[in-house]
């Protein structure tokens, strides 16, 4: 396997390594669902996890990006950015392979440490890698038509996560052994091997040689220069209290299901599932929308749908657990899949086309830190005031008396992680706020916004019957894998 950089860059092998990259995250995609999210929660709390080191392993991907700013150095010196993205992609892969043995040992304890441990060197690779790997992908995919490409990309993404995770959820729920550690050890395993196959696909991206070194200013200043650059620093402030506001409720939303609601791990995988099938099926919208408009706009039409949806989790169980209760948790998800690839794309987006040429590793590793530890600082923070908030209850009791009748109705009732939710959408409006002070370059009206947005919804919907729709959306990228000739002074400059 040759990984060095590639002295050449043909069109034709710009096309062939968009199409490894697509191939590249749909895999990618099934390590994250197989390895994390709802089953490392699932895990964790078979293991006898509590809230505290819930919240720990949420944190623990966000503060292993610091391990970015060695990176900056390191591909600074080593200058074979695909050679370091392959490698430490890969032996994190292989970490998660030897965690799943962890329900094998008898001292849950022991079990627990291991899994924290495990989580944070997987991490700190993860971190070294994506370093690596966006200062690759700035330098090696054209600017034009990124919103379609990385909607392509997502969508495949999340429908190989949506097959394979519905499927282990369903071996979860049904597993024969009483003990379901063992159902997320194998499910550890599956991930590890499609990691490798992930691996195996991005080794064959192109990778352009890196432009001649040129004096590089001390680390710590270059990363100090995307905080005085006004523009750039406002997209670090949104980020900082976007994710903040996002990762203060979004970590517990499996542990909210599961142990204060008291649903199964089978109908909480259905969730997910209707989650991700709503992010898959609009993902080709939003990248249109992307390419049309800014992604700021994106944002602002996508974040404020998502912050709803958060605020109506706890209405979706007033007073208590109903008959009608999984239905709207079912809507909930669905707008919040919408809307989360929304917010997904844009947000990948805005910091590839705001960070100047030449600069990018230093300024995408800023944002991405700044992000990072503000989302890693928030589940934390919720961990420990989790057990604080269980023993307390706030309720809103409308209250009707007449001389024949005595009634009450409870119009909002906030319990445990409840509040969390609820705190996550008043942070997140100021989010919203430091959004509208970011100046991206050429913006849309709200009115415009939403006019595309209608126009590109209804050409959609066109095609979508129970059959049909499905058909024509599984079909669509097939289609755009050679729907465009890229620009010519982007592939002159690039071969």
């Amino acid at each position: 396997m040759n990984l060095k950089p590639d002295s050449v860059i043909l069109p034709s092998d710009v096309e062939r390594g968009k199409r490894a990259l697509v191939q590249d995250g749909a895999w990618a995609n099934v390590v994250g669902t197989l390895s994390g999210g709802v089953m490392l929660v699932g895990l964790a709390l078979a293991l006898g996890a509590g809230p505290r080191l819930i919240g720990v392993l949420a944190a623990i991907p966000f503060f292993a990006q610091l391990a970015q700013i060695p990176a900056i150095g390191l591909v600074e010196r080593i200058r074979q950015r695909r050679k370091i993205a392959v490698l430490t992609i890969t032996g994190g892969r292989v970490l998660i392979l030897g965690m799943a043995c962890l329900p094998l040992i008898e001292d849950r304890s022991l079990a627990l440490g291991l899994l924290v441990a495990g989580q944070v060197c997987v991490g700190v690779l993860g971190a070294v890698g994506a370093c690596s790997w966006n200062s690759w992908m700035h330098e090696f995919l054209p600017r034009e038509g990124l919103g379609t490409f990385f909607a392509r990309r997502l969508f495949w993404a999340t429908s190989f996560a949506l097959i394979s995770g519905l499927a282990v959820g369903a071996a979860v729920d049904h597993w024969p052994s009483s003990d379901k550690a063992d159902a997320y050890s194998a499910a550890f395993v599956m991930a590890a091997l499609a990691g490798f196959v992930s691996s195996w696909w991005l080794s064959r991206v192109p990778e352009p040689v890196m432009a001649p070194r040129e004096a590089q200013p001390p680390l710590l200043r270059a990363l100090r220069e995307p905080f005085q650059d006004p523009d750039f620093r406002q997209l670090i402030v949104f980020m900082v209290s976007w994710n903040f506001a996002t990762n203060l409720a979004a970590p517990f939303f499996t542990v909210y299901l599961l142990q204060q609601l008291g649903f199964g791990m089978g109908e909480v995988v259905v969730l997910w599932a209707v989650s991700q099938l709503a992010n898959a099926l609009t993902l080709g919208l939003w990248g249109r929308l992307s390419d049309q408009l800014s992604n700021k706009s994106i944002l602002g039409l996508a974040a404020p749908v998502f912050l709803g949806c958060v605020l109506a989790l706890p209405f979706s169980a007033l007073p208590e657990r109903h008959a009608y209760t999984f239905p709207i948790l079912i809507l909930i998800h669905a707008m919040m899949g919408a809307a989360t690839g929304g917010t997904g794309l844009a947000v990948g987006n805005i910091g590839l086309k705001m960070a100047p040429s030449g600069r990018a590793t230093a300024y995408l590793a800023a944002v991405s830190l700044s992000g990072s530890l503000a989302a890693g600082i928030a589940p934390i923070v919720g961990g420990l005031f989790a057990e604080w908030f269980a023993a307390r209850e706030f309720s809103l009791v409308i209250h009707w008396m007449a001389p024949e009748e005595d009634l009450q109705a409870v119009a909002m009732r906030l319990r445990n992680w409840e509040f969390f939710f609820v705190f996550a959408f008043l942070l997140g409006l100021y989010a919203l706020h430091a959004l509208t002070l970011l100046r991206e370059g050429a913006e849309a009206s709200d009115r415009n916004v939403v006019r595309q947005f209608r126009l590109e919804l209804r050409r959609s919907m066109r095609s979508l019957s129970s059959v049909g729709g499905l058909r024509v959306a599984t079909a669509f990228p097939v289609g755009r894998f050679v729907d465009r000739d890229p620009g010519a002074p982007q592939e002159d400059a690039r071969a």
